[in-house]
C-alpha cells in the first residue's frame, strides 16, 4: 500500500477521472476539494447567529467574536469557512433569512465563480522619456522594433502609453500626448500589427483614447478607473475592452501617505461602483478588466494584502490584470535597483496568476512567457509525471 498527498485541484480532477469516476461524480467531488475562507464585515449580529447555525448544520463553520450569542454589539465581523459545495447550500439557506442575509447570499454567489483560463502577457511600451523604467522607453523605429519583438516573444497584448504615471510625474498637455502617440498609431496600422496582437492605449485623455481606438486599438487601460464617463462611452462606441484600475489620489499625490481602513474591502467596493457605472452606460461586464493598482496610492503592506486577497476580485466576473513589473515594492522588500527587479517581478506576477490574474502587464515578455509556461506545467502536472 502506498499513499501520498495530492496538490493542485486540477491534479485531483485528473485522479478522479483515472479512478473511473463518471463526469457527474467528478463535478460533484470537485466542489468539495477547495475550502474557501471569506471574511464578512459588518454583519448584523442576529444574522451572524443564524448564519453560524446554518453553517454548522451543513458541515461548514462561521468564526465569530465572543458575545455574539447575546447580541452584545449591533454588528460584527465574521470568517466563513466552507467548501464550494457547502457554500452553495449555505447560499440557499441564507436567501430565505432576514437580517441582511438575503443580500449576503447574493454577494456570496460571486465567490463561486471560477478562474478564466490561462494568463495572457501584456507587453509595455512607453512613448516618453520619463517613465520610471528606462528599458520601457522607445521612440520612432526603435518603438516599432520593440513592438515586433514583444509579439514574437509571446505578448498577446501591447500596452502603449505616452505619459508617465510614476509617482510625482509631470502633467502633459493633450496636444503633446497626441503628438507622441500619432506616429505610432499610424505605423502600427501600416504594418498591419493589429492582426497580430490586441493593442491597448494607456491613457485617460478622451481625445487620445478616441484617436487610438479609431486607429485600431481594442483596449482602454484607464488608471483613473472610469472616473471620466466619456471614456466608457468611447469603449461602447468602438466595442473596446476597458480596464478599470484603482488608484488613491493622482499620480502627483498618490504616494503621500496612502491610508485605508481595509484596503481589500475598499478596492472591492470601488470595483462594484465602477462596474455598475460602466454597465449603466452600456458596457457589458464581459468587456471589463480589473486592476488593483499595485503601487498606485498604496504602501508596501497595502500591495501585499491585495496580492494575498486577489481571488476576492474574481467574484465580479471580470478578468483580473496584474501590473507590478519592476515596481518599488520590490525595493522595499529587498533593496534592489529598478534594472535588477526582474526576479521579484516574476515572483509577484506568478503569485497573482495563482490567485486569479489572467492578464500580466510586464516589461520583460520572453522571461514572463517562460516563467508562466513552467508554472502552468506544474499546475497541470498529473500523478504519472510527478
Amino acid at each position: 500500500m502506498r499513499l501520498y498527498r495530492l496538490g493542485e485541484s486540477r491534479q485531483r480532477r485528473e485522479i478522479l477521472a483515472k479512478l473511473g469516476v463518471d463526469k457527474g461524480g467528478v463535478a460533484i467531488m470537485a466542489e468539495k476539494m477547495e475550502t474557501l475562507w471569506i471574511l464578512i464585515r459588518d454583519l448584523r449580529t442576529p444574522g451572524a447567529n443564524i448564519l453560524k447555525q446554518d453553517a454548522l448544520s451543513i458541515g461548514a463553520d462561521l468564526a465569530v467574536p465572543s458575545g455574539v450569542i447575546t447580541c452584545e454589539t449591533e454588528r460584527v465581523d465574521a470568517l466563513l469557512i466552507a467548501t464550494r459545495a457547502q457554500l452553495r447550500r449555505l447560499i440557499r439557506k441564507a436567501s430565505a433569512q432576514p437580517f441582511g442575509l438575503k443580500k449576503l447570499a447574493k454577494a456570496l454567489r460571486g465567490f463561486l465563480r471560477e478562474e478564466q483560463g490561462p494568463a495572457r502577457i501584456m507587453g509595455v511600451l512607453n512613448a516618453n522619456d520619463d517613465s520610471f523604467y528606462a528599458g520601457s522607453r522607445f521612440l520612432g523605429d526603435e518603438a516599432m522594433n520593440r513592438i515586433d519583438a514583444m509579439i514574437k516573444e509571446g505578448a498577446a497584448i501591447i500596452d502603449i502609453g505616452a505619459v508617465s504615471s510614476r509617482p510625482g510625474a509631470a502633467e502633459v498637455s493633450v496636444r503633446e500626448e497626441l503628438r507622441r502617440i500619432r506616429p505610432l498609431c499610424e505605423e502600427i496600422g501600416k504594418r498591419r500589427l493589429f492582426e497580430r496582437a490586441l493593442f491597448s492605449i494607456d491613457s485617460y485623455t478622451p481625445e487620445v483614447v478616441d484617436y487610438a481606438l479609431r486607429s485600431g486599438f481594442g483596449l482602454i487601460n484607464d488608471i483613473t478607473g472610469a472616473s471620466d464617463e466619456r471614456l466608457i462611452d468611447l469603449a461602447v462606441e468602438h466595442d473596446a475592452d476597458y480596464c478599470i484600475m484603482h488608484m488613491q489620489g493622482t499620480p502627483q499625490t498618490m504616494q503621500r501617505a496612502p491610508r485605508y481602513e481595509d484596503v481589500t474591502a475598499e478596492v472591492d467596493a470601488f470595483f462594484d461602483e465602477r462596474i455598475a457605472r460602466c454597465e449603466a452606460r452600456g458596457l457589458p461586464r464581459e468587456k471589463i478588466l480589473l486592476d488593483v493598482g499595485i503601487g498606485f496610492g498604496k504602501s508596501l503592506e497595502h500591495n501585499l494584502t491585495l496580492l494575498r486577497n486577489h481571488r476576492t476580485f474574481l467574484r465580479h466576473g471580470c478578468e483580473l490584470l496584474i501590473g507590478a513589473s519592476r515596481k518599488s515594492m520590490i525595493d522595499r522588500i529587498i533593496p534592489t535597483p529598478t534594472e535588477e527587479r526582474l526576479p521579484g517581478t516574476l515572483a509577484i506576477h506568478l503569485k497573482a496568476v495563482e490567485n486569479g490574474a489572467t492578464v500580466v502587464r510586464c516589461h520583460d515578455v520572453a522571461e514572463h512567457r517562460q516563467a508562466l509556461a513552467v508554472w502552468e506545467a506544474m499546475a497541470d502536472v498529473s500523478s504519472d509525471k510527478a
